[in-house]
């Protein structure tokens, strides 16, 4: 929160305290995800591209750690130095790490270590927050702090995101049971007088305006050129999905890109991941037949709702879906543009768009360690916009830019379409 003018010892210590607030509220959110689970839920990893939750509870304290309270908190004391290497994700200045694709290993440390951990950690934020008295140290700390809680935050939604993955894997497709809060569940979009936004073209400005926390990626805000073009107001539908697969859109090889077609033919897909046909083996070993497409979800198997928005979808399936409807994807510059007027913007799943992963014109990374946050991962990668029914509230802002690689569909994943104005 930048200060317009030097505050007073009171005014600096009332922000230290309004911050300290936010960062109990994020820290206690992390716990309260994680407490439905039970202590073997929170050690699994069903994949190498998934963590168990267990590691992220201790991975977001150890940034507080590392990043924060060493160089900044005089006198700290490292909870246990053998846990630099466990839980450091991808800080190539901060040493060598344990491999991701084993982090399912580490049964030690149990989740009350775990627990104790978080407790030293945030008990030294707090005091460090207290003494927080002088604008230029202000100027430092903040920021690293409000970053560390964005990143908490990013790894809320990464926890619910991973148990579903890890949940889908058991046979017995058991439900994560949501803690008291917003719905997890997706509603249908209200009718709107138009289905389309009209975007009339020219230059339009994009990124982050200055106000609030912003990611490195989304800076600098600059001008980008827009060609006329509309874009649904509205979310793709499962219904409007299962449309496409009636009409073969699974085994029609010209809808698909050429790396797409080739992730069906290896991977099998014939459906959204998480979509069971009714005569799948798992639906009818110990249940009632079913009726029509199931959806595993994180209240468990539910009949597929055609009018809540389709999700867990991989940019391959969103981009062929879209040739299917005559269509195509937004570019993430025409989602920005168009996202005021839109339903379903955030809250609902994550929008793929059209748009690689890049650097936008003068872009900077973040000073010191942080560097490493985003910048490095800008290849190979496509943007998605928007936010999902796991993003924390308040999270999402029109200018954040998501990224996964274009066959991921573990995450929220869904689209909306877009096409050129005749």
């Amino acid at each position: 929160m930048p200060l317009s003018s030097a505050p007073s010892r009171a005014g600096l210590q009332a922000q230290a305290g309004a911050l300290h607030e936010h960062f109990q509220r994020v820290r206690q959110h992390s716990m309260a995800l994680a407490a439905p689970l039970s202590a073997e839920d929170q050690c699994v990893q069903s994949m190498p591209d998934a963590s168990p939750t267990k590691w992220h509870l201790a991975h977001t304290t150890w940034f507080f750690e590392t990043v924060l309270l060493q160089p900044h908190l005089p006198g700290y004391r490292v909870f246990d130095a053998r846990w630099h290497f466990l839980f450091n994700s991808y800080y190539e200045a901060l040493g060598p790490r344990h491999p991701r694709p084993q982090r399912g290993l580490l049964t030690r440390p149990g989740i009350e270590e775990v627990h104790a951990y978080r407790a030293h950690v945030d008990a030294a934020v707090q005091q460090l927050l207290a003494q927080l008295d002088d604008e230029a140290r202000w100027r430092v700390v903040e920021p690293i702090v409000t970053l560390g809680l964005n990143h908490e935050q990013q790894h809320q939604e990464l926890l619910l995101t991973d148990i579903l993955h890890a949940f889908w894997c058991n046979p017995l497709l058991p439900a994560y049971e949501a803690p008291a809060g917003p719905s997890l569940r997706l509603a249908a979009a209200p009718p709107a007088e138009s289905p389309w936004v009209d975007l009339h073209g020219g230059v339009v400005e994009v990124g982050h305006s200055g106000a609030g926390f912003a990611f490195d990626n989304e800076t600098p805000r600059h001008a980008a050129l827009l060609a006329p073009c509309r874009i649904a107001r509205r979310l793709v539908t499962c219904g409007e999905y299962a449309q496409f697969i009636e009409d073969g859109g699974y085994r029609t090889a010209s809808l698909w890109l050429s790396d797409g077609w080739a992730a069906v033919q290896a991977q099998g897909w014939q459906a959204p991941a998480y979509w069971l046909a009714p005569d799948d083996p798992r639906l009818t070993r110990d249940r009632p037949a079913a009726d029509g497409w199931q959806v595993f979800g994180l209240q468990g198997v539910r009949p597929m709702d055609p009018t809540a928005p389709v999700m867990q979808l991989s940019f391959y399936e969103a981009a062929a879906y879209a040739e299917w409807a005559g269509a195509r994807l937004p570019t993430e510059f025409e989602w920005e543009a168009a996202s005021a007027q839109m339903q379903q913007a955030t809250g609902h799943v994550w929008q793929w768009t059209r748009s690689s992963y890049d650097p936008y014109p003068g872009f900077r990374p973040l000073p010191g360690v942080a560097a490493e946050y985003n910048g490095k991962f800008m290849v190979g990668q496509l943007v998605l916009r928007g936010g999902s029914l796991a993003t924390p509230e308040g999270h999402s802002r029109p200018s954040y830019r998501n990224f996964f690689p274009p066959a991921a569909r573990w995450q929220f994943s869904g689209l909306r379409l877009a096409k050129e104005i005749q």
